[in-house]
């Protein structure tokens, strides 16, 4: 259950960066230019998995949780990968520095009463009589700066790691790997965890270089993040986390990237029964590495992949099943090794409005060098193959399907597949 509130919580925060033709609302106060824009969308979800009554126990596992009672299909209808979006912004010029505020909120369509739409299940009644939605506010952040010295960017922001595969990833308009119909939160997986791992909405100071030939760099610092499978409680952190990306692109059909992740990882010993023993702390480095790009190829089509390897930053999102914290185990506190990937061709079908994609993602992980633990998670993988349709600039119709499954370390596998349709409204 503990793995199943776990990518709840994931799902509910995937990120909202890309739609289709918009064209944001601008209105001139003084000095000020204020731009609204946003997105609504729904889908129908279907979801077939295995009967409970066979499926395996994999720990980290994201296909086949919790359909109900033996349940092996479920239905829902709520968003797809990214939830609905309002995103306000103020800009202006003074003494030769742009600046900006962004306010990003983001409403799911889902029931949840529970306050917050990232805790998912475990967050009070949802899909029940008078009921309400909620609200994610994930994006508050200024930026400062020009041409000459490159920008400045501080406040709460969709993070650099992964951030690339996640945003160039075809299911973000769509639905993609589900999660559980049974209690549907914000939103769904997407490719999170089948490909790569979230990278997240964290608190940042970040400075970003001005052009130089077609390459940007970033580099920042970000607010430790708690690890949702370590210790029992707060830890606090001596430094803060560190990320970075360097980026490519020339104006051409291509475009690359790579960015890197740091965090010290610290929480305190339990003695296997729930209770922490004072003044005995473990400690690892969590670091992860990321690379990838996308081209234009003449025709319609574009191929794109994304690839990562991961120490001690665990899978799905950061610094989930991250080290081994069983305190009976010879590799208590040990991180763990992860990597994956999300390779992806899509074809737009020439003088019409038709899209066609597939991508394969897969994100796996090891046990620690001296851990015994058959049930963890070795691979989350799935293809997923859709059709997108975009009838007018605003307005995108879609239909998927996604054949996804699990594997826990001794070769267990649960399978499950996904069909949806829906239509995503820009502005």
């Amino acid at each position: 259950m503990k793995q199943q509130h776990i990518r709840f919580s994931i799902a509910a925060l995937v990120a909202a960066m890309c739609a289709p033709a918009a064209h944001a609302v601008d209105v001139t106060a003084g000095d000020w230019k204020l731009s609204f824009d946003g997105n609504v969308n729904a889908d129908y979800i279907y979801s077939n998995c295995e009967s409970l009554d066979s499926a395996k126990t994999i720990g980290g596992g994201l296909t086949c949780v919790a359909p109900g009672d033996g349940q092996r299909s479920s239905s829902s209808v709520s968003n797809g990968l990214l939830p609905a979006a309002l995103s306000i912004s103020a800009a202006t010029t003074q003494a030769g520095y742009d600046i900006g505020v962004t306010f990003g909120l983001y409403p799911g369509i889902s029931t949840n009463d529970g306050g917050s739409p990232n805790l998912g299940a475990t967050a009070g009644p949802r899909n029940t009589a008078l009921g309400t939605a909620g609200l994610d506010v994930r994006q508050v952040f200024l930026t400062f700066g020009n041409k000459e010295m490159g920008t400045v960017l501080a406040g709460r922001n969709i993070g650099l790691f992964g951030a690339d595969a996640i945003l160039n990833d075809m299911t973000l308009l769509g639905v993609g790997a589900n999660g559980s119909n049974a209690a549907p939160t914000n939103t769904t997986l997407g490719s999170i965890g089948y490909g790569y791992i979230y990278t997240d909405w964290l608190a940042q100071i970040n400075y970003t270089t001005p052009d130089i030939n077609g390459v940007k760099v970033t580099v920042g610092i970000f607010d430790p993040l708690e690890s949702l499978t370590d210790g029992t409680g707060p830890q606090p952190k001596a430094t803060p986390g560190f990320h970075g990306k360097v980026a490519f692109k020339n104006g051409g059909p291509l475009y690359l990237s790579a960015s890197f992740l740091y965090e010290k990882q610290e929480f305190q010993r339990s003695d296997g029964l729930g209770n922490l023993i004072s003044g005995q702390k473990v400690s690892y480095d969590g670091t992860g590495f990321d690379f990838g790009g996308k081209y234009d190829l003449p025709g319609g089509f574009q191929i794109a992949a994304w690839g990562y390897y991961a120490k001690g930053l665990g899978t799905t999102g950061l610094f989930i099943n991250s080290a081994d914290t069983d305190p009976t185990s010879a590799g208590y506190g040990e991180n763990r090794k992860s990597y994956g990937g999300l390779a992806q061709v899509t074809y737009k079908i020439p003088e019409t409005n038709f899209k066609l994609g597939v991508n394969y993602g897969t994100s796996r992980m090891s046990v620690a060098d001296r851990e015994t633990n058959p049930n963890l998670v070795k691979d989350n993988g799935k293809v997923s193959l859709g059709v997108y349709d975009q009838l007018t600039p605003n307005l995108l119709l879609l239909a998927e399907g996604t054949p996804q499954w699990s594997t826990n370390q001794i070769g267990e596998k649960n399978k499950a597949f996904v069909v949806n349709i829906g239509a995503f409204v820009s502005f």
